[in-house]
């Protein structure tokens, strides 16, 4: 890689001489303009005001702009003689976590190398510094005609920096925010967790381009004369969902599928409904739909119902069974106490014949 800046480092009295080079690069695809008459590039001249002549790159310098219009030439000689003290230093002014610089500041990213055998000792000393510490480091430097504001930390065995805007160059996000009153259900709240669950976690090196694919076929097949294929538009749904219950329950559905998760077979399946659609249902005599919360308590209701059926289904059969038990025994005892109880009489009406027919026969002797 080339180097876009040589300098050093300023750490204490320590100095660690350095090259800054790029750290990312641009694989967009780019277009030229063109007239489309005839397909002739269409290019951009620079054409002095004054005189109309077109002048080249050596002719062509700097200047501030008066609010009345007047110039005021600015030399690259002018810059240089600046009394800055990081025109060639990345000057280091505090060690900070790395949680308190605000992602909204990072810009451009760029890798420090160690310019020179000498310079090896000093890098890794700092470099060890950053990884033990578990800080980075936030410094001033100057690039490009200007004085812009770095953190340092530690990539693999790499010093890289990134370039943060300044403070005052972050926009305040007052009135992004939606200005409408908004309450949030816990049941939503756990379908979006769910949905956060079930999507987890991604390996950010499989992520690629589409669209820059797309473009690169779309030019390839054109420069073979073939017709492109057309290329499916996807379902975009932008502002029609309202049921945001089932949007959230289709979404875990679908995430889940897409893993190789199975959803159960009997799993019902929640209509999106559109605001169109429900513009037009709710004339006069309409039934309401039940708001999404309680289709998903009367769902939930019902798979309980279920399971609770299954599970005591059983138990009543045994009920059942050990009733018919004991009402046969019941009335197996109860046959025998009639049938000894006609026994008992039969000999109880015996014994009181006998004795009625006893005084009978000692008359008649």
């Amino acid at each position: 890689m080339r180097s876009i800046w040589n300098g050093a480092i300023s750490f204490g009295l320590v100095s660690i001489p350095i090259k800054l080079l790029n750290a990312t690069e641009n694989h967009s695809v780019s277009f030229r303009q063109i007239h489309l008459s005839d397909g002739g590039r269409v290019r951009y001249r620079k054409v002095c005001e004054i005189d109309g002549q077109e002048l080249s790159a050596a002719e062509i310098g700097k200047a501030y702009e008066e609010a009345d219009g007047s110039m005021i030439p600015i030399t690259d000689e002018d810059l240089g003689a600046l009394p800055l003290p990081t025109a060639r230093t990345i000057e280091i002014v505090a060690f900070v976590p790395a949680a308190s610089i605000d992602p909204l500041q990072m810009d451009a990213a760029y890798y420090l190398s160690a310019d020179g055998v000498t310079a090896a000792k000093p890098y890794t000393l700092l470099r060890e510094a950053l990884k033990r510490s578990r800080k980075v480091a936030v410094a001033k430097y100057a690039l490009r005609g200007r004085e812009r504001l770095g953190m340092l930390r530690v990539v693999d065995d790499v010093i890289a920096m990134h370039g943060l805007l300044w403070p005052d160059e972050i926009r305040s996000p007052e009135g992004v925010a939606p200005q409408s009153d908004v309450t949030v259900r816990e049941a939503e709240l756990d379908l979006a967790d769910a949905l956060m669950d079930t999507l987890g976690e991604v390996d950010l090196d499989s992520l690629h381009d589409d669209y820059r694919e797309a473009v690169e076929q779309l030019i390839a097949a054109k420069a073979e004369g073939r017709t492109p294929e057309p290329a499916g538009t996807g379902d975009v749904g932008g502002g029609k969902v309202i049921d945001l219950i089932a949007a959230l329950e289709n979404s875990v559905r679908e995430a889940k599928e897409a893993r190789g998760e199975e959803e159960p077979k009997d799993a019902p399946v929640a209509g999106v409904t559109s605001l169109a659609g429900r513009k037009k249902s709710g004339g006069t005599g309409a039934k309401k739909k039940a708001p999404a919360a309680r289709r998903t308590t009367e769902r939930t209701a019902k798979r309980t119902a279920k399971r609770t059926a299954g599970t005591t289904a059983p138990a009543r059969r045994t009920a059942k069974a050990t009733a018919k038990k004991t009402a046969k025994k019941s009335a197996g005892k109860t046959a025998q106490e009639k049938s000894a109880g006609r026994a008992t009489a039969g000999k109880t009406t015996a014994g009181a014949a006998a004795k009625k027919t006893a005084p009978r026969g000692r008359a008649s002797a």
